[in-house]
């Protein structure tokens, strides 16, 4: 791959990863509620599930998905379900200020490694859901792939993906910590949780939406 289409590749892919999309609402939500450490920790469930996509694309195995309408149906309800499903409980979750003494007592009882597990998973799923991901790594990349040398180019544009990524799940983690710190108040946190579930039940209505590309 020459200099000059990875100096092009770099800009337009950043910008796909700050998007504003369910993911990064994830980072935002967990870095106000349990800080930017977690926040980040937890999505590297997202990068491994976005490192699988991108070898299923670089296999050629991304197109075929697409391709196929039934396999595009599916995974598109599932992950639109799945955003509704986790927008309606971010919405209905209590502040810890607010919740009841048995609810204290249950979460003080969540190790950290527990409490970890379950964001990396929502995580993973909410990235793994998403057929766009797999769409901007069939469609996206292809464009900067030296044919010369496919292999070698794609690795290096999915590293480059990944570490980009990180980099915009670390500044929405700060951003999400650096609310968090304003949101301490029960008040102010409950409407915290009503906008981040809100904006997930949006992503979730719009994915169901999304129409699979023309063959």
């Amino acid at each position: 791959m020459s200099f000059q289409n990875y100096w092009l590749f770099l800009p337009a892919c950043f910008a796909l990863n700050m998007a504003f999309g369910p993911n990064n609402v994830l980072s935002l939500s967990n870095g106000a509620r349990d800080g930017m450490r977690y926040s980040v920790l937890a999505a590297f469930g997202r990068l491994l599930a976005f490192a699988a996509m991108i070898a299923i694309s670089g296999l050629g195995l991304g197109a075929l998905l697409l391709a196929s309408e039934t396999l595009f149906t599916l995974l598109k309800f599932g992950g639109a379900a799945y955003l509704v499903w986790l927008g309606i409980k971010l919405f209905r979750s209590a502040p810890i200020e607010l919740a009841a003494a048995s609810d204290k007592i249950q979460a003080s009882l969540e190790a950290p490694a527990d409490k970890l597990r379950r964001l990396a998973r929502q995580e993973f799923l909410v990235a793994a859901g998403n057929p766009k991901a797999i769409l901007i790594f069939t469609a996206f990349f292809p464009q900067f792939v030296d044919r010369s040398a496919y292999a070698t180019s794609f690795i290096v544009l999915g590293a480059t993906f990944l570490l980009l990524e990180l980099i915009a799940i670390a500044i929405y983690a700060a951003i999400g910590a650096r609310l968090g710190t304003f949101t301490n108040a029960a008040g102010r946190l409950r409407w915290f949780n009503r906008v981040s579930g809100t904006l997930m039940i949006g992503f979730g209505l719009l994915l169901a939406l999304l129409r699979r590309p023309a063959s």
